[in-house]
C-alpha cells in the first residue's frame, strides 16, 4: 500500500464564542500547521465569533498525522496571548479517499454520500458526530472543533483531499 500523495485544502471558516483576552474582546487569528508547513489567516479585530473563510493549499508529500490549529489573540506591544488550539486526524480522510476510489464506478459527480463517521471522543477535538463525505468528486470533510487549554471557543473548519493531485497540477481545482 503506498503512502498517499496529493493536495490537502484546508478552509478555516469562522469561530464561534473565542475566548476573551484583551479587556472586552480579543484580536484572533488561526495558524494551521501541516507537516512543516504552516499558514496564518488574517486577524480579525475586536470579534469573538470571527469569520475568516480563508483557503489555504498543501502539498503533501508524505501523509502527516494530523492538521494542527492554534488560535492567538494579536497584541501589538507584547507577545500575542494563546486562545486555544485543536486538531484533525487526517487517518480517516485518507482511508475515505481508498473506499472513494473503490466506488468511483459506482458514483457520479453530482453524487453526495458519507464516506465514514468520525465520532467525538477523548482523543480528537470534535464536538459532534463528523461525516468524510464524497462531494462533487471530492472527499470532503466538514469539522466543528472544540478549541483546547482555554476556557472557551469553537473552530469551523473543511478539509478537502485529493489524491495524486500537486500544485503544479491544481489550477483547475476549486
Amino acid at each position: 500500500m503506498s503512502d498517499p500523495v496529493g493536495l490537502l485544502k484546508v478552509i478555516v471558516s469562522h469561530g464561534k464564542k473565542m475566548a476573551i483576552r484583551d479587556f472586552r474582546s480579543s484580536d484572533p487569528y488561526v495558524i494551521v500547521r501541516v507537516g512543516n508547513a504552516r499558514a496564518k489567516t488574517k486577524v480579525i479585530n475586536s470579534c469573538l465569533n470571527p469569520v475568516w473563510n480563508e483557503e489555504f493549499t498543501f502539498d503533501i508529500k508524505e501523509p502527516p498525522q494530523a492538521i494542527q490549529f492554534e488560535v492567538f489573540d494579536k497584541d501589538r506591544f507584547k507577545h500575542d496571548d494563546k486562545m486555544g488550539h485543536a486538531f484533525i486526524d487526517l487517518q480517516p480522510i485518507f482511508s475515505a479517499s481508498k473506499l472513494k476510489r473503490a466506488l468511483q464506478s459506482k458514483l457520479t459527480t453530482g453524487e453526495m454520500m458519507k464516506l465514514r463517521k468520525v465520532a467525538p471522543n477523548s482523543e480528537n477535538c470534535l464536538l459532534e458526530d463528523s461525516f468524510v463525505m464524497y462531494l462533487n468528486g471530492d472527499v470532503v470533510f466538514d469539522a466543528r472543533l472544540r478549541l483546547c487549554d482555554v476556557e472557551t471557543g469553537e473552530l469551523f473548519v473543511k478539509v478537502k483531499w485529493f489524491e495524486g493531485v500537486t500544485t503544479s497540477a491544481s489550477s483547475g481545482l476549486k
